[in-house]
């Protein structure tokens, strides 16, 4: 957990959201209902519940790459449409969507480029977000050449290079093996720490959410909505956290309640 926790405002803030996909039709879906949910700046939240359940529809929800059928979702204050026209927030997905054709440096420095940035400005910050990963040695190499744990820390360095206040984030270790899966988790802990950005995070993972999290929100199966909100207090977590009895505890309550979810 970050160790200034003092809540500065609300980072996302979503009432009475419901999203339903193709309306008034034979194929219609209601995919979320009556979402109420609020993330203070600084909170790393975890999405989990069982597949289908709206997850990733809700990330979308708040990055305003879907909109909702009913309700309101506000980001920093102002609709998702303005936050992200303001570029309030930085996505991660599953797969890193580098270029093949660009070097590190210059994938990191894309967003950069679209806003106008001089050359010089584009490559001291690129070198500063390599910094916080720790792929310095990596700017002059091609995606190809990278680790899929390498490309997912280039992601998240492209993702930040603009500052977003927010981060919001789509399974971004599922296609990793287990390892390298921990390895990243402790590592965006550490960029969330030094950084200070908010994070929504979706995962299937029980483990992740429960070592990842400031709270964790459960959601129950199609139409989704919010079971239940997990408070985590683990302090800083490390690889020695998951041989902490809190931390069995903690993913047990989180179980528990994906338990308590499918069985209706």
């Amino acid at each position: 957990m970050r160790e200034n926790s003092e809540i500065l405002e609300e980072a996302v803030s979503i009432r009475a959201a419901d999203k339903v996909f193709n309306p008034d039709s034979d194929n219609e879906v209601q995919a979320l209902l009556g979402i109420d949910l609020d993330v203070k700046e600084g909170d790393f939240i975890s999405l989990i519940g069982p597949s289908g359940c709206g997850k990733s529809t809700l990330l979308r929800l708040i990055a305003d790459l879907l909109t909702p059928t009913e309700g309101e979702v506000k980001v920093f204050g102002k609709t998702a449409n303005q936050a992200r026209l303001d570029q309030d927030y930085g996505m991660v997905f599953q797969h890193s969507g580098l270029f093949d054709w660009r070097d590190i440096s210059a994938n990191i420095e894309l967003p950069l480029e679209l806003k106008g940035w001089s050359k010089a400005d584009r490559q001291a910050r690129s070198g500063e977000m390599l910094e916080l990963v720790r792929l310095e040695e990596f700017k002059d190499h091609y995606p190809r050449q990278l680790s899929g744990g390498m490309q997912q820390r280039v992601s998240i360095a492209r993702a930040l290079s603009f500052e977003p206040r927010l981060l919001l984030m789509d399974e971004p270790f599922g296609a990793l093996d287990e390892m390298t899966r921990e390895h990243m988790q402790v590592e965006l802990l550490r960029i969330w720490r030094e950084t200070g950005t908010t994070v929504v995070f979706v995962t299937h993972s029980i483990p992740e959410a429960a070592f990842l999290s400031s709270k964790v929100v459960v959601l129950s199966p199609r139409p989704g909505r919010i079971h239940s909100e997990i408070t985590v207090d683990l302090g800083d977590r490390t690889d020695e956290t998951r041989e902490d009895p809190e931390f069995f505890k903690a993913t047990t309550e989180v179980r528990e309640a994906l338990r308590a979810v499918e069985a209706g």
